[in-house]
């Protein structure tokens, strides 16, 4: 029940607050509005303000502005249920606009759920401080394959404190120097041992694989344990620190992901320790594939490593919310580009399915967690919807950019043509986020 209600609660405050950004640039430049709607089909529920009609609609999936003029879009007196719009001043519609009055009014959705991100992250900025980790203790690496090799010289539960000369107290402060060194040699230095010069490739996917490879050592205990994964059913709870599989002592969390990964579908028998109190238990890892070879999955995570907290004045904290806030538009500029480039593999996509995962497990670990959670779907829905896809509001923008450059804007019929051929790419995009969804739950219950 936390699960889907932290879903609806999700996605109803993020779609009010793009929409709400369409409505109120609309009224700003006397472009009549006729409907707001939460869903899409006929009224369930609602209640009417001035002349717009505020309502709940059947179909619990996105929300629009209904704004008069808008021709393309006239479908949607078809989902309606045949409702036609009362007439209005032809003044007052959107069409009858200058191109940046129209640009205002389809930007302001983008522009208020990048706005609500940034307030979020500015309130848990101000709230909690500034999060870091002080581990700088090196975590076990093996089995990686190019930029990442070199990584794997480096003895396990090495402590990095110096970054190419300057010295390093939090593992956050590493990778944010790793992040900004130019390409090229740059020197890791240790405590007690001598330094490691890695070759740092220049900014892109090759040295996201570096950064990635490099993570604090964490101690075999579980974080979140999945209700319907192998772990669960075997009787694994949070809190559960692993110290043995199969009678092989257990100190790292690598020692048990590479354990559980190479054992798909085998008997395992895990000794734990949960309160002081030692127990045995029986798991079977679920076979999963990935990149055609077969590997073990228990449905469990580690424990997520201590964050400690800088407390910041208003100042730091408004900078920090922007930093935060950049870096997550940052974050999923990387992974359109790695889909498009083929470097992250489709079915890493995920629908409505993963969000209510994910919104649960934020929503279990507090309202902060939560809060963070919701500025990061937020600056998802501002970036998707900034994709040049006709039906999307990078595909209105598209239409006007167009319509600048030709001194006229395109036919109705060819709006309305590539509408459609835009509704059959997000659809299409919809049934395999989902369908990835879908697969994933399967392989989770039955396994491969």
């Amino acid at each position: 029940m936390l699960t889907i209600l932290a879903t609806l609660i999700a996605l109803s405050v993020l779609i009010l607050v793009h929409e709400f950004g369409h409505f109120f640039a609309a009224k700003s430049v006397d472009i009549a509005a006729p409907r707001f709607s939460l869903g899409l089909g006929p009224r369930v529920a609602g209640f009417k303000w001035g002349e717009t009609d505020f309502v709940i609609s059947a179909i619990p999936l996105g929300g629009y502005v209904k704004m008069a003029g808008m021709e393309d879009d006239e479908g949607m007196e078809v989902l309606e249920g045949g409702e036609a719009a009362p007439p209005v001043d032809p003044a007052r519609t959107f069409d009858s606009k200058p191109i940046w009055a129209r640009t205002w009014v389809i930007s302001a959705g983008v522009i208020m759920n990048l706005l609500f991100a940034l307030l979020a992250n500015i309130v848990l900025a101000f709230a909690q401080g500034e999060a870091y980790i002080a581990e700088t203790r090196l975590a076990p690496v093996t089995g990686l394959g190019g930029t990442a090799t070199q990584v794997e010289q480096i003895p396990a539960g090495s402590r990095i404190v110096s970054v190419g000369g300057e010295q390093v107290t939090s593992w956050d402060a590493m990778q944010q120097k790793l992040e900004a060194a130019p390409a090229g040699p740059v020197s890791l230095g240790f405590e007690g041992r001598p330094a490691v010069t890695l070759a740092v490739p220049a900014p892109g996917p090759s040295r996201d694989t570096l950064l990635s490879a490099l993570r604090p050592m964490a101690a075999p205990v579980l974080g979140v344990v999945m209700p319907d994964g192998p772990g669960a059913r075997a009787g694994l709870q949070a809190g559960d620190r692993i110290v043995a599989i199969d009678g092989q002592r257990i100190d790292t969390w690598t020692q048990v992901v590479e354990r559980i990964r190479s054992s798909p579908g085998k008997v395992l028998r895990m000794d734990v320790e949960r309160e002081g109190q030692p127990r045995s238990v029986t798991v079977t890892p679920r076979s999963e594939r990935e990149g055609g070879v077969l590997v073990g999955k228990f449905g469990a995570s580690e424990q997520a490593p201590e964050l400690q907290y800088r407390r910041l004045a208003f100042g730091p904290s408004l900078a920090l919310g922007w930093h935060q806030t950049v870096r997550m538009v940052q974050l999923l500029l990387e992974t359109l580009r790695d889909l498009f480039t083929g470097a992250l593999s489709p079915r890493n996509l995920g629908g409505l399915l993963a969000i209510g995962e994910a919104s649960g497990q934020s929503a279990e670990q507090g309202p902060w967690e939560y809060l963070g959670f919701l500025a990061f779907l937020s600056v998802n829905l501002a970036v998707l919807n900034l994709l040049p896809i006709p039906i999307l509001d990078g595909g209105h923008l598209m239409f006007l950019a167009i319509e600048a450059v030709r001194g006229r804007p395109l036919s109705l019929e060819a709006r309305i043509r590539l509408s459609h051929v835009g509704l059959i790419i997000v659809v299409g995009l919809m049934l395999w986020a989902n369908g990835n969804d879908v697969v994933r739950l399967v392989e989770r219950y039955f396994g491969s």
